[in-house]
């Protein structure tokens, strides 16, 4: 592992402030002020994905990073005021849009159509990162695609640690010092879980001065500029422990702004509540199908923006689901988000009912105030219960 060895020096003018401070703290005056950082980096031809540079502040991580990494270092840029924030990824196509910013946890399409100026602190940090990781969206060099070929997992179709070489690198300073530590935590894992799933096609180099999201971030190796090591580590993410309950439909106001449709709550919704840390996070209703007899459907489903990106929307769903599912009641969700219908696809916990390109014609009728699925592409799934995992 090299080591790499950083000196820098800025000029001292001298003036009568600056020897009244020399004399009162005893500091030597010289010409010039001279430090030297030095720690072990791993190379960037080593097999990794994911590494931490973190350290207090004035400890030379960002010289050091800059030293390893030099132009993957990324440089942020301007957004602009009058645009939305899907209008400001280059050619990207929307679905490319669309499923890199969902990559990264910010999972909120009423949001995506808003200016970067007026996002909360925690959905701006998503942004960058985001627009850090678009680099990720292509394939890598070696793996060409051809028309008609399915993508292939890299985890299932056993990738060669070697590879992970021929993948963009984005190394990103000040990571998470923006935010709370909620967000900057759930961030830090859902970067991770895009990057090792396959999903974000690149390697990321987080540099920051917060210790708290070593284990979120779960990196293959942490630099420690307070002592200029590098450890290689395993880590296992924290579980993330989530209790539901039942709960009156008056909580549905802090999450309905957060939801990609503008349709209210059923008055005849079952409403259910999950707390993080005795906070308020993620919020499912269900409603009784009119004319089904024992056949429920889930008709709302959000994750608060600060806690997207590491699974708790569809834990959330599945735990609701299977309690239908242990009163002998069967149940569906009809989506045209690409995470959750990604999910559903995916998982064997539900099947694919039907797939309406472009959305159902009579779904507005069923209740008052209902917005339907009509002009949406949307696929409905139902669930089959955990123990067809």
């Amino acid at each position: 592992m090299p080591i790499v060895e950083v000196t820098s020096q800025c000029p001292v003018h001298d003036s009568f402030r600056v020897r009244q401070v020399a004399g009162m703290f005893d500091v030597l005056l010289a010409a010039k002020s001279t430090v030297t950082f030095r720690a072990e980096v791993p190379e960037v031809g080593e097999p990794w994905q994911i590494g931490l540079i973190v350290g207090p502040s004035g400890s030379g991580k960002t010289t050091i990073a800059r030293r390893a990494f030099g132009e993957a270092m990324y440089d942020g840029g301007a957004w602009p005021t009058d645009r939305a924030v899907v209008d400001c990824f280059g050619e990207l196509p929307i679905k490319e849009i669309t499923g890199l910013l969902t990559a990264v946890g910010f999972s909120s399409p009423p949001s995506w159509i808003k200016p970067y100026a007026v996002l909360s602190g925690g959905e701006r940090f998503r942004c960058d990162l985001a627009r850090a990781l678009s680099v990720g969206v292509s394939r890598p060099p070696d793996r060409p695609q051809t028309t008609g070929e399915r993508p292939r997992d890299d985890r299932a179709s056993g990738l060669s640690p070697l590879v992970f070489g021929l993948f963009p690198l984005v190394a990103f300073d000040e990571f998470t010092s923006v935010v709370d530590r909620n967000v900057a935590q759930v961030g830090s894992a859902a970067v991770a879980k895009a990057i090792r799933g396959g999903r974000l096609r690149c390697r990321f180099v987080a540099i920051s001065c917060h210790y708290d999201i070593a284990e979120w971030l779960a990196p293959d190796w942490i630099v420690d500029m307070a002592t200029g090591t590098c450890q290689r580590r395993s880590l296992r993410r924290p579980e993330v422990r989530l209790d539901l309950f039942r709960c009156h439909r008056r909580a549905w106001p802090l999450f309905a702004r957060h939801h990609y449709l503008n349709g209210s709550l059923s008055p005849t919704a079952r409403c259910y509540l999950a707390l993080w840390r005795g906070s308020a996070v993620a919020f499912c209703a269900t409603f009784p199908l009119i004319g089904r007899r024992g056949h429920w459907r889930i008709s709302r489903m959000v994750t608060l923006p600060d806690y997207q990106g590491i699974g708790i929307g569809m834990r959330v769903a599945e735990a609701v689901a299977q309690t239908h599912r242990d009163a002998g009641q069967r149940i569906n969700i009809t989506a045209s988000h690409p995470a959750v219908v990604a999910h559903c696809a995916a998982s064997p916990r539900w099947r694919t009912v039907r797939v309406l390109k472009t959305g159902s014609r009579n779904a507005r009728g069923f209740i008052g105030n209902y917005r339907g699925s009509g002009g949406r592409a949307v696929v409905s799934f139902e669930y089959l219960g955990s123990e067809a995992a």
